[in-house]
């Protein structure tokens, strides 16, 4: 599976070994992972460049945002069962990097952007759900991580096939080789911690 993944920088199992020192931590980051995720797929559906988007742009969008919601359901009851609190305020600066790559107020080619920005973030989160799920000795946390990665690999592939499938869309593969370039840099000079877009020590 994480073969599939077009990542140009594979993230060493050592990173997993090191943030799972503080699963609690871990667990709040990933629930606020998945309610911006949810977020965003609800926002992308009202940003069709028509005024009436496709049935499918509609279903896929509704759809993510389901399991994004579903997904973060669980790991709130996780992270409150293990005593763990969910934190009010939040802050991703890959995610917020990733984004200022978007060429806002460029109609399509900011939509193209966007979808890629998105299928971005699923692959990295699918390829570190993987590595914490192949190093968890919690059996509970490694079932939950095992079963997250192959649901983050599936909306990789829905984001980036609706950006190669919008009206006139140009030069999406060249872009998306310039956005794989970019997030191979940005991921990183994260700053280290107990997250799921942290940076790695060697």
């Amino acid at each position: 599976m994480l073969d599939e993944l077009p990542l140009n920088w594979r993230t060493p199992v050592e990173w997993a070994k090191q943030v799972l020192r503080e699963p609690l931590a871990v667990l709040n980051d990933h629930a606020h992972l998945e309610k911006k995720a949810a977020t965003n797929a609800l926002e992308l559906m009202n940003r069709w460049p028509e005024p009436n988007p496709p049935e499918n742009w509609v279903k896929v969008m509704t759809a993510i945002a389901r399991d994004e919601v579903d997904h973060l359901a669980i790991v709130v009851r996780l992270l409150a069962r293990r005593g763990g609190v969910l934190t009010r305020t939040h802050r991703n600066a890959y995610a917020t990097e990733l984004r200022g790559l978007v060429r806002l107020g460029q109609g399509r080619e900011e939509l193209i952007d966007r979808l890629m920005v998105s299928a971005l973030i699923e692959a990295r989160s699918c390829e570190r759900f993987f590595l914490l799920g192949e190093v968890c000795e919690d059996r509970e946390l490694a079932k939950l991580y095992g079963d997250l990665y192959e649901s983050e690999a599936g909306h990789f592939r829905l984001f980036l096939n609706l950006a190669r499938e919008l009206p006139d869309a140009a030069r999406v593969d060249e872009r998306w080789t310039e956005f794989l370039d970019a997030e191979s840099s940005i991921i990183q000079r994260q700053p280290l911690g107990p997250a799921i877009h942290s940076g790695f020590s060697v």
